[in-house]
């Protein structure tokens, strides 16, 4: 309390009030995905990942049912600081004795009451949802949504509608609007012979799936990506095509910074969607280079997406998932350090002293403004931090309460 005291005087100086950024942090809801427990394989059947995209690594104690990945989540959940929500794909349908006989072109909210009981049980504030467009026989040829197979496009046609059924009775179940974020693996390994004709296909399919849901609890994202292991010649659900769907059809952009040419950075684009849009959905992860999945740490890019919601008064206006899965570490020790490294890089962004910093741009006065954008990167943030996740009744020793669940439960399996 007393180096919290003292760093609480420090930042007073530059006019930011620490308890406030503490109370302001602890508020904003992170949604935690499901699917770093299992490395992304399901309850639904499949049993390896498919569509370009690929967990690497063997690290024991995957969990491989239902009850072994509550276990694991509840577990992650109990060491992470702030408000959190579940985000889940269609694949972990709970589907007991329908398993085999129900595809998920015929789900339903039944198939995922568990869940809803299981997040509320560990006073989650809501459940995000996903379409599950991989990992599954009627990916054909690479493409769903966008294959000039008409019984392919109708069956994922299908499931994406009945996706969005299932997140409507998610939104009610907590009182809050649930996000539905529309991902498709679709693409080319070589140079394609035709461009358009998919993505007109992939444009009358998302307008069918859209044609009829409730705007009232549903919240849909489309997800764009640059390339996949095994398309990467050609991206039906590119950047342009997404942005351009979803101004005309009053949508969400989700933005996941590993979806990107590496030179490119979200934290530029979030700005310019703000400047159009009422939400912007994010899926924060930690590329490297070509790859877009590892464990989120507390680095430069992250600081930066933090920054970009914070001063810019979006931190109701940016809906904030994470989005990784790494199989060489210990799953539960990859969960706990990328939740925390967001809620770092949010408590950082809010100790800056943003209002100060925009004057002097505005201003002109950039050497005064270099000045302080360096002065503030000493300041005693891991105090604040620390302070944070005491009232958070967590600590930072969490590498301990892990290893023990490793030896405990891990390795038993």
């Amino acid at each position: 309390m007393t180096r919290f005291l003292e760093a609480k005087k420090i930042y007073e100086k530059i006019g930011v009030d620490c308890d406030k950024a503490i109370n302001t942090l602890k508020n904003i809801s992170i949604s935690v995905h499901c699917w770093q427990g299992d490395d992304v394989i399901g309850f639904d059947g499949s049993s390896a990942l498919s569509g370009g995209i690929q967990t690497t690594g063997n690290y024991f104690g995957k969990a491989r049912n239902k009850e072994e990945l509550f276990s694991d989540i509840r577990k992650a959940i109990s060491l992470m600081p702030g408000k959190k929500r579940l985000n889940l794909h269609a694949s972990y349908a709970i589907l007991g004795d329908d398993l085999g006989k129900v595809d998920r072109d015929k789900y339903t909210i039944k198939y995922f009451k568990e869940w809803i009981d299981f997040a509320k049980s560990l006073n989650l504030d809501g459940i995000d949802f996903n379409p599950t467009f991989f990992g599954h026989k009627m990916v054909k040829d690479g493409l769903t949504l966008s294959s000039p197979d008409d019984n392919v496009r109708e069956f994922w046609i299908e499931h994406g509608k009945r996706s969005l059924e299932i997140a409507a009775e998610l939104g009610k179940a907590f009182g809050k609007p649930c996000l539905v974020n529309i991902w498709i693996p679709d693409g080319f390994k070589d140079v394609p012979a035709d461009r358009l004709g998919p993505r007109l296909r992939l444009k009358d399919s998302l307008d069918k799936i859209l044609s009829n849901y409730d705007k009232k609890w549903v919240t849909v994202a489309v997800e764009s990506k640059v390339f996949g292991i095994g398309v990467e010649s050609y991206t039906v659900g590119n950047n342009e095509f997404y942005q351009n769907y979803a101004a005309t059809r009053g949508i969400c952009c989700l933005l996941d910074n590993g979806h990107y040419h590496p030179t490119e950075v979200v934290s530029d684009k979030i700005s310019s969607l703000l400047a159009f849009y009422d939400k912007v959905a994010l899926h924060v992860t930690r590329p490297v280079r070509w790859d877009s999945d590892h464990v989120v740490l507390f680095e430069d890019e992250i600081k930066e997406i933090a920054k970009e919601i914070v001063r810019n008064d979006a931190i109701n206006k940016v809906i904030i998932g994470l989005d990784y899965f790494d199989a060489s570490i210990n799953r539960l020790m990859a969960w706990v350090t990328g939740e925390r490294a967001i809620e770092k890089a949010l408590l950082y962004a809010l100790l800056l002293p943003n209002d100060f910093l925009k004057k002097l741009q505005n201003e002109g006065n950039f050497t005064e403004l270099m000045y302080y954008q360096e002065k503030v990167k000493l300041l005693p943030f891991e105090d604040v931090w620390q302070e944070y996740l005491t009232r958070e009744n967590q600590n930072d020793d969490y590498l301990d309460e892990i290893k023990a669940y490793e030896n405990d439960v891990l390795r038993k399996r």
